[in-house]
C-alpha cells in the first residue's frame, strides 16, 4: 500500500468504492499476482464487489477505473489471473490461456488500455 502512495509508474495502486460512507467493493494493480508468468505484467487483482452490493455493475466501473488509470500511466495492456468464466468477456477482457499458480491452473485475460 504504502509503494502505492509513491509509484510513479502507476503500479502498484488500489482503488476502493464507497457508498454511505461504507466501502463496497475494492481493486487493484499488482506486477504479479502469484503466476508463473512474470512477462504478463502488470496485473488486475483482488477484484470484490460486497454481495450486498452485486448487480448493480460496480465491478464493471471498478475494471474501468483500472484501466483508465493503467492508460493514463502508459501501460498498454493489462493481464488478470481468475477462475470466472464469463464474467470478465462482459467487460472486454479476452481469455488468453491458463497459467500456473501457487492454487493450480488458472485462467489468464488480458484487456488493452487506452493512452488519453
Amino acid at each position: 500500500m504504502t509503494d502505492a502512495l509513491t509509484s510513479r509508474d502507476g503500479v502498484p495502486a488500489w482503488f476502493i468504492a464507497v457508498e454511505k460512507e461504507e466501502i463496497v467493493g475494492g481493486i487493484g494493480i499488482i506486477g504479479n499476482d502469484f503466476h508463473d508468468r512474470p512477462d504478463l505484467a502488470p496485473n488486475v487483482c483482488a477484484v470484490y464487489v460486497c454481495p450486498e452490493s452485486r448487480g448493480m455493475g460496480l465491478a464493471g466501473r471498478l475494471l474501468d477505473t483500472v484501466c483508465a488509470h493503467a492508460g493514463e500511466h502508459g501501460i498498454r495492456t493489462l493481464y488478470l489471473v481468475t477462475d470466472h468464466v464469463g464474467f470478465y468477456e462482459r467487460y472486454g477482457w479476452q481469455y488468453l490461456y491458463p497459467v500456473n499458480t501457487s492454487d493450480g491452473l488458472s485462467r489468464m485475460y488480458c484487456k488493452q488500455t487506452e493512452n488519453p
